[in-house]
């Protein structure tokens, strides 16, 4: 790593940390030629992956759409920020766990829709709506059903 201030390559690191919940480590090196410190962030690299889309399109993946469609199904509800960016993390990870260069667009909505049936039960509805393409009330309705029945056989 090279000094900020003087370009040499032969700095050592005096403290480390992790930093941004895990995902990033935090390190304060010294230059053995000037003496100063300063700081360097480490990042795990991440196998870039494709999206198929359902026309077939190929389109990287995009953390901030995942996100961002995941902070439009929270609308209005009283859930923080960052638990939602926790989960967008949980989703992302499972996704890039499966080790695939490839993964179709209906995989990551089932994963989805698996951690909001958990996360908030308002949400996974408002997703599921436009995730699976409701022609009308009535599969609106069966879904509503579908998750009551499942609700009720939890707490029993």
């Amino acid at each position: 790593m090279n000094c900020p201030y003087c370009s040499i390559g032969d700095s050592k690191v005096v403290d480390s940390r992790a930093a941004e919940e895990g995902t990033t480590i935090r390190r304060r090196r010294e230059c053995s030629n000037c003496g100063k410190r300063f700081t360097t962030y480490e990042v795990v690299e991440k196998i870039p992956f494709m999206v198929i889309k359902r026309d077939e399109r190929r389109v990287p993946f995009d953390r901030d759409k995942l996100f961002n469609g995941i902070l439009r199904s929270c609308e209005k509800r009283s859930i923080p920020i960052d638990s939602i960016n926790v989960l967008t993390n949980q989703i992302e990870k499972e996704i890039r766990n499966t080790m695939e260069r490839e993964v179709s667009s209906q995989v990551i909505g089932e994963v989805v829709m698996k951690y909001l049936k958990e996360f908030d039960q308002v949400a996974y509805v408002r997703f599921a709506s436009v995730y699976r393409k409701f022609a009308d009330v009535h599969e609106f309705f069966q879904e509503l059903e579908n998750l009551i029945a499942n609700s009720v056989g939890k707490k029993e």
